[in-house]
């Protein structure tokens, strides 16, 4: 047993659960946050000994949070996703940060491995570090939609990984998401929400995921993005040294974001349109 809670979210989760669940069942305070699933994860976490709490899904960091402020019986809190497995070699090293981290210290930065039939991602995967190992009461989620951790305190690395499987449903669900995904992103560009991305904070900001919010809003202003990203996971982060699973993966991932540019413009023409149409009717003569 270690002195870490871990959280779990899920919805619809019978298939990928067992196994997340047996990754961390070295804890003695699993909590498994559940989105109204209509398959048996509830029960399958229940047998396993989780925490079960039922709450309706009403967005990505919102529910997040909500899980941040269940009652956990640790001062840290590890949180997964169903299809996410904690390896053997990193609980020790887990173990013995939280027992030396001082005050300032809230989180943990962790490499995930995202594995693709049977082969890690290890160039083309684009973001590989997450902040999953917080202290409770001093972390939240910001932005709905590929949601940033954010946290009251210092940040440090460990040298571990843990592992990801996103294409464990098959790439129907995967691209069910992402075509979910897509329509988020695009309606935040639309909307003018992602503010005004800085140079400077894209390339020199200390935390990792502010770096990557404002590098995410340089490259939303740039014209043929698919082609760019293709190439960057192609040819800057040599995807292909991953064999044919990094190329496919990096078409996938352009494929996404020719999703992003459509969906993006399909939203502004409806909404010049929209503008255009009340600009005629306020403008229409009135019948007397």
């Amino acid at each position: 047993m270690t002195s870490i809670s871990v959280l779990i979210l899920t919805k619809n989760e019978a298939q990928d659960l067992p196994g997340c669940l047996d990754s961390v069942a070295w804890s003695d305070d699993v909590h498994v946050l559940d989105s109204i699933s209509t398959d048996a994860t509830q029960a399958i976490a229940r047998a396993k000994g989780a925490h079960v709490t039922e709450r309706a899904f009403d967005g990505y960091a919102s529910q997040r949070n909500a899980g941040l402020k269940l009652p956990f019986k640790h001062g840290w809190v590890l949180v997964l996703d169903a299809d996410e497995r904690i390896p053997t070699a990193l609980v020790p090293e887990m173990s013995a940060f939280v027992q030396r981290a001082p005050e300032s210290v809230a989180g943990a930065r962790i490499r995930r491995r995202d594995i693709w039939w049977g082969t890690w991602l290890k160039h083309a995967q684009i973001s590989p570090f997450y902040v999953r190992l917080v202290r409770v009461g001093r972390a939240h989620y910001e932005r709905e939609i590929n949601e940033v951790m954010v946290v009251d305190g210092d940040i440090q690395d460990l040298q571990e990984s843990f592992d990801h499987h996103p294409f464990s449903k098959g790439l129907d669900h995967w691209i069910a998401k992402h075509n979910t995904y897509s329509r988020m992103e695009a309606e935040l560009i639309a909307s003018g929400q992602r503010g005004e991305p800085s140079w400077k904070q894209a390339f020199f900001h200390p935390d990792f995921n502010e770096r990557r919010v404002h590098q995410k809003g340089l490259f939303y202003r740039m014209p043929g993005r698919p082609f760019i990203k293709f190439a960057y996971m192609v040819l800057v982060r040599r995807a292909f040294l991953d064999g044919w699973a990094g190329i496919r993966y990096a078409i996938l991932q352009s494929i996404y974001e020719y999703f992003i540019v459509l969906k993006t413009r399909e939203i502004t023409q409806r909404q010049q349109s929209e503008h255009t149409q009340g600009q005629h009717h306020e403008n229409r003569p009135v019948q007397r």
